[in-house]
């Protein structure tokens, strides 16, 4: 996520522009677009030019929060304004991921301790890849970049995608998560809006500080997600030595239907190492694929990375003893309230025999969950399970499923049939294959016998649009300023005085008001230097990575390009 910086404002707008970002009309009010097609601009009793809408013209009124019982969750699936949204932007890109597309992955194993800490795990969930000592559980990880495309250079400030698939007795689970421990917003309505400002100008097709911050600056949530990602743990060393995270709060759910809130933590036995921007422009320079290179190699060479999987359990209730709502996944609950468990270790052994059909087409989805595992009320969470496999139909294929990388290593037979690439039937030894539709009596497939009762967590409350009770937007990112050493907080300052010193003062004074609620050395250190670099000179530490660096670039290749006669 190092973004190039933006135009300046009177540059901001090309020839089909009145000068105030407005696309010209003709005589008939309608606009015309720079792509040669027309919009009606009729607007609706209390509309303006720009009132948000659907795609089918209503007025969209709450472009925050999704519907949801009380203002915690659980999130309801018929609110159609989320899901045309979340839909059209799971299609945006083709045939590329959407977020995640530059990754490198390989194959390994889970080896699970059989307890959780010092107590039997079986007093927690039902789970059985964990309930054995030593129990082996084959699993496959893709890293990955979050932001930036396919060809990206590994060294871009960005979070890391942390995926593991697990291969279990009961079928597959994912554990789709990132390297940080916190993500940047709350509520999964607001997914395509924080990618689209981490995107390329639809205009110049260019990253900018400006669009990054301006999204930012509106949303004080995301500030612990700042303190993190504009310091060095913002461009991990390599994928081997970085933590992973599930972000999102899931659930456990043991043999008498019972249920704790859970959150995992893979911890690199390989230590954790991050880079400085300017450590990390020497490495680009040499080489924009090092991360992939340095996982392929270690594990080639025998050098296995390993991590281990620790858990944070709380009671499945609102705790309004803290100060923060636990289902907040911009949040960390304390470890010294909430203590790491140790449920086993993670193994990387063996690397694809093919990075297409294994790294590019595995397919991940935080819905994909095995018996003793559930969904908590995160609104996050439940946004991205529809999102996740939606994604993959679309981008893979109806059948992504049965792609060796993704199929389960287990029984698998259904009534689904048919669909873009279909290679084979899931059908059971012996069954009717004229029965494609349960219940039957005709030899077709039967429900499995329920072994162990469900969860059945009870709510009541009032359908609402609201944003959650206990937000403390600031204190952890504070606590987290002040807990970086003083060479992350050199770099973290420096890194966002080069993105906001060419961004509009309405946005970067918004910024040094967030950071100073924070923390006031944060605030002021970041005034300073904003007030620095726009004076031309050089933030204490140096790397400015703004518009006059990077026009220089742009300039200096011209002037030292050498010559060459046509041929």
């Amino acid at each position: 996520m190092t973004p190039e910086q933006p135009n300046s404002p009177h540059n901001a707008h090309n020839g089909h522009s009145d000068g105030n970002g407005h696309s010209p009309v003709d005589g008939t009010g309608t606009a015309v677009t720079g792509a040669g097609t027309s919009q009606d601009q009729r607007t609706a009793e209390g509309e303006g030019a720009q009132t948000l809408t659907t795609r089918q013209g209503h007025p969209l009124t709450n472009n925050q929060n999704l519907r949801t019982l009380g203002n915690r969750g659980p999130a309801l699936l018929e609110q159609y304004a989320f899901l045309e949204k979340i839909s059209h932007f799971d299609r945006e890109r083709v045939p590329e991921r959407v977020v995640h597309a530059r990754g490198a992955g390989a194959h390994g194993v889970f080896e699970a301790y059989g307890k959780v800490g010092d107590e039997p795990i079986e007093k927690y969930t039902r789970a059985k890849l964990f309930n054995t000592t030593g129990k082996q559980t084959p699993v496959f990880v893709r890293f990955s970049t979050v932001g930036h495309g396919g060809h990206s250079p590994e060294t871009l400030r960005d979070p890391r995608g942390f995926a593991v698939k697990f291969y279990t007795e009961d079928g597959n689970w994912d554990l789709v998560g990132n390297n940080l421990k916190v993500f940047f917003i709350r509520d999964a309505m607001k997914f395509p809006d924080l990618i689209h400002s981490q995107k390329p100008d639809p205009v110049t097709n260019r990253q900018s500080g400006e669009r990054i911050f301006d999204f930012i600056c509106n949303t004080p949530e995301a500030m612990h997600m700042v303190s993190f990602l504009f310091s060095p743990w913002g461009i991990p060393a390599n994928y081997r030595q970085m933590q992973g995270s599930g972000v999102n709060t899931y659930k456990w759910v043991n043999d008498k239907g019972e249920a704790v809130l859970v959150k995992y933590h893979w911890e690199p036995l390989q230590g954790i190492k991050n880079l400085t921007a300017p450590e990390a422009e020497a490495i680009q320079a040499k080489n924009f694929n090092h991360a992939t290179q340095d996982l392929f190699e270690a594990i080639d060479r025998g050098d296995f990375p390993q991590w281990e999987l620790l858990v944070q359990i709380m009671s499945d209730d609102e705790h309004p003893e803290l100060d923060f709502d636990p289902l907040d996944d911009t949040k960390i609950w304390p470890q010294e309230q909430f203590p790491w468990r140790a449920v086993g270790k993670m193994t990387l052994n063996r690397n694809p025999e093919n990075y297409f059909a294994e790294v590019e087409q595995s397919a991940f989805g935080t819905g994909v969950l095995v018996d003793g595992l559930d969904f908590s009320d995160d609104k996050m969470l439940q946004g991205r399970t529809f999102s996740y496999s939606d994604t993959q139909r679309y981008r893979v294929g109806t059948n992504y499923l049965q792609l060796p990388i993704n199929a389960p290593k287990k029984h698998v037979a259904t009534n689904q049939r048919d669909g873009q690439m279909a290679y084979h039937v899931d059908a059971a030894p012996g069954q009717n294959n004229h029965i494609n539709y349960e219940p039957s009596s005709l030899n077709g497939l039967k429900e499995a016998p329920r072994t162990a009762p469900d969860h059945m967590p009870q709510y009541s409350g009032r359908v609402m649009r609201q944003t959650i009770d206990r937000q403390n937007n600031f204190q952890q990112a504070g606590e987290r300023y002040r807990l970086h050493e003083d060479w992350e907080r050199d770099d973290l300052i420096n890194n966002m005085v080069g993105a906001l010193a060419d961004a509009s003062h309405r946005v970067s004074d918004k910024m040094v008001e967030l950071c100073t609620n924070c923390d006031p050395d944060w605030g002021r250190r970041l005034a300073d230097g904003l007030a620095a670099a726009r004076n031309g000179q050089p933030a204490r530490g140096g790397n400015q990575q703004n518009e006059g660096r990077q026009e220089r670039a742009v300039a200096q290749a011209e002037a030292q390009g050498h010559e060459a006669k046509p041929y």
